[in-house]
């Protein structure tokens, strides 16, 4: 149970005037109410993350639109610090206005209790905005990636198809890497995590040496397809898959920026996006560091994201466990 909560709503100058606005947050959905007096927005075309208003009045005094929304859905972001738990949008309009852009931030500030456990709204879903204005998401897949996964259940040595993506607007073009990827009981890591390595050292798949796990070819840098061979863990308890997502720039790849897979044919450690370079993967059986730069420019955007549970069948997921 939260302990406490407060609406947070801040404007910018190029916001619309004569509206009013008022956000009410409650425990796990915000209502939010856009009030005009001068009609030059079409509430119609009003967006919350990206989900439409619940209700619509036009009169020849004003029009109003509400929004119910949910925390898990309309694309509403949460940002977790040490001491808040924050839930983050914005309303925007799908259509031009007739004076400046319709942008209004809306935030639902949340004190963080000490027990607090991320709740996980979706098994198949990850999707949050992250630094830059980047939008990373990583979701389980059909097994021909055409479409989003329709069951959590993996039958033992079958495979876990895992698509991950950033959607990068106006910013650079960038790779998307895994540079860590684990198995875990819990849906946050700890001390006492139960876990089972997948991608470790800096975007190597060490998964790949014992199994028939794979990275797949891209479609486009700013994607990345990982298909896991289902594996014994944690018999009977829920299973979760961690995993850090970086963008960067292709042009700037190194031992700290790479994706690697083991080639059991050949015995060597091979370069997904170029294997003429698969010397950048010679570190993956040692410690892979990247080469120290100087500027923002060169940091790394980066998310760490969860998907699961993954179910409780003794024939979903199950390999020898690890502790950290």
């Amino acid at each position: 149970m939260y302990i406490n909560h407060h609406n947070f709503l801040k404007t910018t100058q190029n916001l619309l005037t004569k509206n009013s606005i008022t956000v009410d947050c409650g425990k796990n959905s915000v209502t939010v109410r856009w009030a005009e007096m001068n009609l030059q927005v079409d509430p119609y075309s009003l967006r919350l993350g990206d989900c439409p208003p619940s209700q619509v009045s036009v009169k020849p005094e004003g029009s109003e639109a509400v929004f119910n929304a949910e925390f898990g859905a309309c694309t509403i972001r949460r940002l977790v610090t040490t001491d808040q738990i924050v839930f983050a949008t914005e309303i925007t309009s799908t259509a031009p206005s007739k004076a400046s852009p319709v942008y209004y931030p809306v935030a639902c500030t949340y004190k963080r209790p000490k027990d607090w456990a991320a709740p996980l709204y979706n098994p198949l879903v990850f999707h949050t905005h992250g630094q830059g204005e980047l939008n990373f998401h990583m979701a389980l897949m059909r097994d021909d990636f055409g479409g989003l996964a329709t069951s959590t259940t993996f039958s033992l040595s079958s495979t876990i198809p895992i698509a991950a993506s950033v959607e990068q607007h106006a910013h650079q073009p960038l790779m998307l890497l895994l540079e860590e990827c684990v198995a875990s009981t819990t849906p946050e890591l700890g001390p006492d995590s139960r876990i089972y390595p997948l991608i470790t050292n800096k975007g190597c798949l060490v998964d790949s040496k014992n199994t028939n796990s794979r990275f797949l070819p891209r479609s486009k840098l700013s994607e990345i397809r990982l298909s896991l061979q289902a594996f014994k863990f944690a018999i009977g308890e829920d299973v979760y898959i961690h995993c850090k997502l970086v963008a960067w720039d292709p042009r700037d790849m190194d031992g700290g920026k790479k994706a690697c897979q083991y080639d059991k044919f050949n015995s060597r450690w091979t370069l997904l996006d170029d294997p003429s370079q698969s010397s950048l993967c010679s570190c993956c059986d040692t410690n892979c560091r990247g080469r120290k730069k100087r500027g923002l420019r060169n940091e790394p955007s980066a998310l760490n994201s969860v998907l699961g549970p993954l179910g409780k069948s003794s024939a979903n997921i199950s390999r020898v466990p690890t502790t950290t």
